[in-house]
């Protein structure tokens, strides 16, 4: 297939590029570069696509190797961006895939929540996205998306993605936390809350794949739900071992450490009524192909990755080792 990925040089959209290089693919990155270069393989459309829909006129013309575009995949976060791609590209292409996420869901209260789910109020056109209107920001590309790619596009809901490279930090903190040192770890006390993360490698073979198929479709792209319980023993284990001292989430809240991500956080600890956060379904996508590997094994490759980059290391997620060394001092003394 002759590919285009908007993207190409991060995270998930370079696994992309990669594994489709490696399937024999004609593949092109449309990417600015300024971090990172796509991979081996893959021939670079350099563009900002911060720069307006002239950004996307060498990839409007189609691939070098002559025809239309067969896939495009677009990861974007920006509403304004993702339009003017689509304007560009959608009419030539033969398949769209847009990379949302799961935070498009309205409600993440409720357990085995399926795609019918209902999603937030799209993001008004011409306001900025930012953290904080992620969600609305990926609901207003999908309405895009549809209006304009129509029948073509298959809009892929991640949840948590992890796996090696991973830049959030979340996924792969506990392990590392584990290894880190042989001193006691805090952690909240919730054994039974789901955890739910699909491999990195395995999403990007999921929309490769659904792009040769000719999947359609708005689909959750997401992992088994698994114990934070289970999670955490498995990442000990891994580690090599440690001390485990579980504190209620009430207590850990009313000292200000903060849920899910960001500083100063216990990642996969998720506030009050997200009970379907991370429990929702994949039925839909698993019928149509989805394949996922052992929760374990994605594990046991994140922590070798964090070892590879520095367990020490300044994080964007997770408890930074003075916060946990008070926190812990507190409340084993009150305990």
């Amino acid at each position: 297939m002759r590919i285009l990925v908007l993207g190409g040089t991060a995270f998930l959209s370079a696994e992309i590029a990669r594994q489709a290089v490696a399937a024999g693919h004609d593949v092109t990155c449309l990417a600015r570069g300024s971090t990172s270069v796509p991979p081996g393989g893959a021939a670079w459309l350099r563009a900002d696509r911060s720069q307006g829909a002239a950004a996307y006129a060498p990839a409007a013309a189609g691939p070098a190797s002559g025809g239309r575009w067969d896939a495009v995949v677009d990861v974007a976060r920006d509403p304004g961006q993702a339009r003017e791609a689509l304007e560009a590209l959608a009419g030539s292409a033969r398949h769209w895939t847009f990379v949302s996420s799961c935070s498009v869901y309205a409600d993440h209260s409720v357990a085995g929540a399926a795609e019918d789910a209902e999603v937030l109020a799209p993001l008004a056109a011409g306001t900025e996205p930012g953290a904080d209107t992620y969600g609305e920001a990926k609901a207003a590309i999908e309405q895009l998306t549809a209006e304009l790619a129509g029948d073509k596009a298959h809009i892929c809901r991640p949840g948590l993605i992890g796996g090696p490279g991973d830049g959030s930090d979340r996924y792969g903190y506990w392990p590392a936390r584990f290894a880190r040192d042989a001193g006691p770890v805090l952690v909240p006390d919730i054994p039974a809350d789901a955890t739910q993360v699909i491999d990195v490698r395995d999403l990007a073979a999921w929309i490769l794949a659904a792009a040769e198929n000719g999947t359609t479709g708005a689909l959750n792209a997401v992992g088994e739900p698994v114990p934070f319980h289970a999670y955490l023993e498995e990442a000990r284990r891994l580690a090599g071992g440690a001390e485990v001292v579980a504190a209620p989430p009430d207590w850990l809240a009313s000292r200000g450490a903060n849920y899910w991500a960001g500083p100063d956080s216990f990642p996969l600890w998720l506030p009050p009524g997200h009970d379907g956060f991370a429990a929702r379904s994949s039925a839909a996508a698993r019928a149509a192909g989805l394949r996922t590997r052992p929760w374990p094994d994605t594990l046991r490759d994140t922590l070798t990755d964090e070892r590879r980059r520095g367990l020490g290391r300044a994080r964007k997620a997770g408890m930074s080792p003075d916060t946990e060394c008070r926190l812990l001092a507190e409340y084993l003394a009150s305990a």
